[in-house]
């Protein structure tokens, strides 16, 4: 499956007057920052905002699916993402607003890096 850069680039033009997206490609999408803070990602041709027990009733309100895939081993595993709203693909106050949310789920979670010197390999600029 192929990375939708448009959609990645709708984004980044969408969000330019609150900052700067770069992109991270993983397991054939790709994770989404702003300046620096993981904010959404792009999943199965669709744009996930990241959601917490903070914003759920907002997410919950708007029907904004949890993002959910299938394990290997039958049961269904669910991510702190949701689905983006429509209205986001055509309208940047919608795109700025909801990503905004998702902004803020990214500060408020834990940093889950690891130090320099527990880490195998160093990694490179996020692009």
């Amino acid at each position: 499956m192929s990375l939708d850069t448009g959609l990645i680039d709708w984004v980044a033009e969408a969000l330019e007057p609150l900052g700067t997206v770069t992109h991270r490609r993983m397991m054939g999408g790709a994770t989404l920052y702003l300046d620096g803070i993981v904010f959404a990602i792009v999943a199965l041709d669709t744009l996930w905002f990241k959601g917490d027990a903070a914003s759920d009733a907002e997410w919950d309100a708007a029907g904004c699916e949890r993002f959910s895939y299938p394990r290997k081993d039958g049961t269904t595993a669910t991510m702190n993402y949701r689905r983006a709203p429509d209205e986001v693909h055509d309208d940047p106050e919608a795109m700025r607003r909801w990503a905004a949310l998702g902004l803020e789920a990214g500060r408020r979670a834990p940093n889950k890096r690891k130090s320099a010197a527990s880490s195998p390999r160093k990694r490179g600029p996020i692009t």
